[in-house]
């Protein structure tokens, strides 16, 4: 898909308004078909509020969420196919499954394998066809049994525990370094940061994985499926902050889930390498099993790569001590 931004006209401009229109966000005074400032001013909305990068103009990512985000939960039959069934009502289907102590993994979105399992458990605990589809007789339990009242799921019990299981130290992990490749200016810094990361793990004991060679330049959503194939325990991107912000690190968090074992290594690694920390849904956050950081930094280079480690080092030294915080205070399973 080509790059839609202001200026552009045409009937792939008034799909996108209609689309953003049936969201709730408003393209102003926009003429139909014309991507005016209307229009910029909604998609930017739309992608602040999808934790996507707010530049107002509309890429692949930021097609394929809003696209994804136009079905709500029984509008199509639900099951494990290639490729995997993406969009909001998956996302609205792990929800309620994580509830009711069903555990589908990440709340991403993305119907996979661990989403089937949690309807197959789903199906056998309500005697319902042990299919993995999750149609009208799937939905129609999952009304009546999901409470009003939002509760801590099982994803959230699955990173305490696991978070509780690490070592104090970063010996032995298994890390996976991304380097980002938007641009060739951005895969060259990147790589500078990426690899200074993985000398300085493996100088500590650790086993660090990189997402790229130095002279390839991979999509994120395929970086991010080689980071679950190579069994990542960890994984930490870099990219080029572009577009004037200060320096940040982004962890997983939508409108249906947060990672908290992610915002816990956000904010290790901000206080070692420095900036905000900030939730987003980015590809490589919402697409990899392993709990997922963005670094996000203007000028990168060896001593942040190095910093980083530092921030992994923390991490690994206070996650199990964290997990006493009240937030994850949450009962191991409801009553079904």
């Amino acid at each position: 898909m080509r790059l839609y931004r202001r200026s552009d006209t045409g009937d792939a401009v008034r799909d996108i308004q209609g689309r953003l229109l049936a969201l709730g966000y408003h393209p102003q005074s926009d003429p139909g078909g014309e991507f005016g400032a209307g229009t910029e001013a909604a998609v930017r909305e739309f992608q602040s509020d999808r934790g996507l990068t707010a530049d107002g103009e509309v890429g692949p990512e930021t097609w394929r969420v809003l696209y994804e985000a136009g079905y709500r939960l029984g509008d199509r039959l639900l099951f494990l196919k290639r490729p995997m069934l993406r969009g909001e009502d998956v996302a609205e289907l792990q929800g309620r499954l994580s509830q009711l102590g069903f555990d589908p993994g990440k709340v991403d979105g993305i119907f996979g394998l661990e989403t089937e399992q949690a309807v197959l458990d789903f199906q056998r605990n309500r005697v319902l066809t042990e299919d993995g589809i999750a149609g009208p007789e799937v939905l129609t339990e999952l009304r009546l049994l999901v409470r009003g009242k939002m509760r801590a799921g099982r994803e959230t019990v699955r990173e305490r525990e696991w978070l509780r299981s690490l070592p104090d130290s970063v010996v032995g992990s298994r890390v996976f370094f991304d380097a980002a490749c938007r641009t060739p200016e951005e895969a060259r810094a990147t790589w500078v940061a990426a690899s200074s990361a993985a000398m300085e793990l493996q100088a500590r004991g650790g086993q660090p994985i990189l997402g790229r060679a130095a002279d390839t330049r991979l999509p994120e959503r395929v970086r991010a499926g080689r980071a679950n194939r190579l069994g990542a325990e960890l994984v930490v991107s870099f990219q080029v902050r572009a577009d004037g912000g200060p320096a940040a690190v982004f962890y997983f968090a939508s409108d249906r889930g947060v990672s908290r074992a992610g915002e816990m290594l956000a904010n290790r690694i901000a206080e070692t390498a420095g900036g905000l920390v900030e939730g987003r849904a980015t590809a490589i956050l919402r697409d990899t099993r392993a709990p997922s950081v963005i670094v996000s930094h203007p000028e990168l280079g060896t001593e942040v790569g190095r910093l980083v480690v530092d921030g992994l080092a923390q991490f690994f030294a206070t996650a199990a001590l964290e997990t006493s915080d009240d937030r994850y205070q949450t009962s191991d399973k409801t009553g079904v």
